[in-house]
């Protein structure tokens, strides 16, 4: 691992030199490759260098114990000794993290879907609280938010939303969102003041760059037809809404949320490209079992992920077992103690199988 370790920091040394090279820095395309590997080092070089600092600590301190030295004196070094022994075991376990494979598409955007499952009109108002929440978080991290293509309800929910949100990291965060989620409350229509249960399904889809999925025209049956639900004139009148068939794989995707036909087109491309990438990488993670099981989850939409319990005002993942009695917080887009959680885990289980 150090043999890597210092290769890294020889060659962040190579490339700070090369980004203030005059002949780079000439070549825009050239600097901003350099610039974009030199800031992807950046966090394990730092580390490994405060490493190397405490490696020398403990050197220093280990021969200032060997010498003679005053009681009181003595038992300070020693404090410092464990507590630099603390230190180097805590970078030692940050460094192999920051050495894990990074998953290619953490840096990517994000498109999710989330569609109402059991529970009719109730499942409909949880989808929209979800996209509520959802977009509460990308909006405090300063991320972007796009509709891509929804079906509303009348009472304010949606049978189904896809969005797109656009920001560094994205994926990287919200990738262990895949799965079903289960709400447990009184719906206000229930007179008896019976406690349902409802599901809402979400998909996590890394959005796909053209250089990522190669579409053959001709596998495509692009069909307009005219839009229907709230959206004013244009609805029923003018042929905007695009459906996308992609023929050899049978997904079908359809977008009518904007006046214009040639823009409903685009967001039902992107959300095309983003499923069919989807796809491809778990027949992938399929031939590489072990992979899946160094994850938290499998992303599989069928698995139920997480309840969120209203009488209760909990909030419980079952895959890692965390409870948190603080179900309006996390409503409103506070998610990342749930986040930070399921990141830890995950690495915890892939540093098993390093191990």
């Amino acid at each position: 691992m150090f043999d890597k370790l210092q290769a890294l920091e020889d060659k962040y040394e190579e490339l700070a030199g090369l980004l203030s090279n005059p002949d780079v820095i000439a070549n825009q395309a050239e600097w901003q490759k350099h610039a974009k590997a030199h800031a992807s080092m950046t966090d394990v070089v730092t580390a490994y260098r405060e490493y190397k600092e405490v490696l020398r600590g403990i050197s220093e301190a280990g021969e200032m114990l060997e010498d003679k030295l005053e009681e009181e004196f003595r038992e300070m070094v020693e404090l410092e000794l464990e507590e630099l022994k603390g230190k180097k075991e805590e970078l030692e376990t940050k460094l192999k993290i920051l050495l894990l494979p990074k998953d290619p598409n953490d840096d990517k955007n994000v498109i999710m879907e989330i569609r109402g499952g059991a529970g009719g009109e109730e499942a409909a108002l949880f989808a929209g609280a979800l996209f509520r929440m959802y977009s509460r978080y990308a909006e405090e991290r300063g991320w972007k938010t796009e509709i891509l293509g929804s079906n509303a309800t009348d009472i304010g929910g949606f049978k189904e939303v896809s969005f797109l949100i656009e920001g560094q990291g994205a994926y990287s965060r919200l990738k262990f969102e895949s799965g079903v989620h289960r709400v447990q409350r009184v719906p206000t229509t229930e007179s008896s003041g019976r406690i349902h249960t409802s599901t809402v399904t979400v998909a996590v889809l890394a959005e796909a760059e053209e250089v990522d999925i190669d579409i053959d025209p001709n596998d495509l049956r692009i069909d307009v037809f005219c839009s229907s639900g709230p959206g004013g004139q244009s609805v029923n009148t003018t042929q905007s809404a695009v459906r996308v068939t992609h023929i050899p794989s049978g997904i079908v995707v359809s977008c009518q949320d904007e006046k214009s036909q040639h823009k409903n087109k685009d967001k039902a491309m992107r959300v095309l490209r983003a499923r069919l990438l989807d796809r491809a990488r778990e027949e992938q993670d399929a031939q590489l079992a072990s992979a899946r099981k160094s994850q938290v989850g499998t992303g599989d939409r069928s698995e139920r992920i997480r309840t969120y319990n209203y009488p209760q005002g909990r909030v419980t993942d079952h895959r890692i077992g965390l409870t948190l009695h603080k179900l309006d917080q996390v409503l409103e887009g506070n998610m990342d103690e749930i986040i930070e959680a399921l990141i830890t885990t995950d690495h915890a289980e892939k540093l098993k199988q390093v191990d």
